[in-house]
């Protein structure tokens, strides 16, 4: 069954949800896209978000600045209830169509970007001299997404810290700009990992387990929403409120789980 026949089913569980629970009004939202406009040839998950859609997301995100602060990708504060805009994987048309939508109704937004795709001469990426320019917008950040886009929990520890360091002074060499943050390539992080990009000098993570960050969430292990091709603005904003948060149950939680022991 596709995200097209269950986003009924969804949008049910989610009013249900929300009717049933009250739900937290403070913390860090982040949300998380992927691509918007380009026509992905296997796109089982919704990642390639159509133009319009975009952009009645960046007007309802717009909208909202009276209820919700529109910031970073920074650790939560005390007491706030803010929305942050992520990206994975390094599409070409985040520059193209994207990143105008968000910079004309100053949204801050931040890009992670998986560094050898960057490179690579796949047409469907971003070159490294765009990642410069998108890197000098307004309220523009860059992120890492690995080196190579592999599951980082099934890496021997020496390639994993490869992938990690390599990536980041990759991409700090194509932008000129410091990298201290990641998102774990398929969500896929443990505690073990978690550590490595320590070491490796992120100081802020994002997982791919939907979930509202108070200020006690590890900064390394943040919770991130994504969002499809099937939202509609109304699916956005339900989103924002928590209504879809019973998703996180689908995926552990790895700020709960003990230390693995992990392929060495």
């Amino acid at each position: 069954m596709n995200g097209a026949v269950k986003q009924p089913i969804y949008r049910a569980l989610s009013s249900l949800h929300e009717a049933i629970l009250r739900l937290p009004e403070k913390g860090l939202r982040v949300l998380m896209y992927h691509s918007v406009g380009f026509s992905l040839e296997q796109d089982p998950y919704g990642n390639s978000i159509d133009v319009e859609t975009f952009r009645t997301h960046a007007e309802a995100l717009h909208a909202g600045r009276d209820t919700w602060m529109l910031r970073a990708f920074e650790p939560p504060r005390p007491g706030e209830r803010a929305v942050c805009v992520s990206f994975d994987d390094g599409y070409r048309d985040v520059l193209s169509t994207a990143a105008p939508a968000l910079v004309d109704r100053k949204i801050p937004f931040i890009l992670f970007a998986t560094s050898g795709l960057i490179r690579s001469e796949n047409a469907l990426y971003l070159r490294p001299a765009q990642l410069r320019e998108l890197a000098s917008l307004p309220g523009a950040q860059i992120g890492s997404h690995g080196a190579t886009h592999r599951r980082l929990t099934t890496l021997p520890d020496r390639e994993l810290e490869e992938e990690l360091v390599s990536s980041r002074a990759a991409l700090e060499d194509m932008t000129g700009r410091p990298v201290n943050s990641i998102s774990y390539p398929h969500g896929d992080v443990d505690r073990r990992v978690r550590d490595a990009a320590a070491r490796a000098g992120y100081h802020l993570g994002g997982t791919s387990r939907y979930g509202l960050n108070s200020e006690s969430r590890d900064p390394l292990l943040l919770c991130r929403t994504e969002v499809t091709a099937w939202d509609s603005a109304e699916d956005l904003r339900a989103k924002i409120r928590g209504a879809w948060d019973w998703y996180a149950l689908r995926r552990p939680d790895p700020q709960d789980r003990p230390r693995p022991s992990g392929p060495r």
